[in-house]
């Protein structure tokens, strides 16, 4: 816990006059005064750094959630935040910002789940408890994995990786999945021009869906997710994500 320059000089003022009271009611009524001032600041800066957090509202790094009633859902976001840049989900915050809290032990331990039983591999996660005017507040933050793709596994065991996008969580792209598998390759491949890949980047004209470039390449749709993910990799293709699409396009 920090403390600004009024609150230290106080706390520390108390603690010292609290050492050297050493009898009678004195001692006994400082004592609390410097416990309970510590106490307040403590409460205080909590409640300003949430507030500072909620103040950014949702974006690439964090999420609100007001209840978990579905680890699954729960889940989407820690696929996303692993999978693209990290992030914190604030739980127990509602989606214009204010603070209702974690309603019960269930919910806590239904955020738990999320991360250890529905992510595979299991995502790396911390929680943090926060008590503000009688509310519970949890944050979740969840850290770039190193293992990715982070996939959710739902009751029929298919795996799913999400991606986070502005406030969004995506479902990631075939092109997606396999540029985590070249990213895995060691450093050092050479990126080779065979026919395959000038008949790609011959119709790369403007962006395009990944649908379109196989209709127009003619290659079978496997060899072009791999080929676009090697293109990305090496910096010569981008993607971007527009109207619910996925676009990709020379750079």
């Amino acid at each position: 816990m920090e403390f600004n320059g009024v609150q230290l000089i106080f706390r520390n003022f108390a603690i010292k006059k609290a050492k050297v009271l050493r009898f009678g009611k004195k001692k006994k009524s400082f004592l609390c005064f410097a416990l309970n001032f510590s106490y307040l600041c403590s409460r205080m800066d909590d409640k300003k750094y949430l507030q500072r957090l909620i103040n950014e509202g949702e974006h690439q790094q964090q999420d609100f959630k007001y209840r978990v009633s579905d680890a699954l859902k729960l889940a989407k976001s820690v696929s996303a935040f692993a999978n693209t840049d990290g992030g914190r989900l604030l739980i127990g915050v509602r989606d214009d910002g204010q603070m209702s809290g974690v309603r019960s032990e269930e919910e806590i331990y239904m955020m738990h789940q999320a991360a250890y039983r529905y992510c595979r591999p299991e995502a790396s996660i911390k929680f943090d408890t926060f008590h503000i005017e009688g509310r519970t507040i949890v944050i979740a933050t969840v850290p770039p994995s190193d293992k990715r793709p982070v996939c959710v596994v739902n009751a029929d065991d298919k795996p799913r990786a999400y991606i986070r996008i502005a406030d969004e969580n995506i479902v990631a792209s075939p092109v997606h999945l396999a540029l985590w598998r070249e990213s895995q390759k060691p450093q050092g491949t050479v990126l080779t021009y065979n026919d395959d890949m000038r008949k790609l980047l011959d119709i790369m004209q403007g962006r395009q869906t990944l649908n379109q470039i196989v209709r127009q390449a003619k290659l079978p749709r496997p060899k072009v997710v791999a080929l676009l993910a090697r293109l990305i990799r090496f910096g010569t293709v981008k993607w971007e994500y527009a109207d619910q699409q996925f676009y990709f396009s020379l750079t």
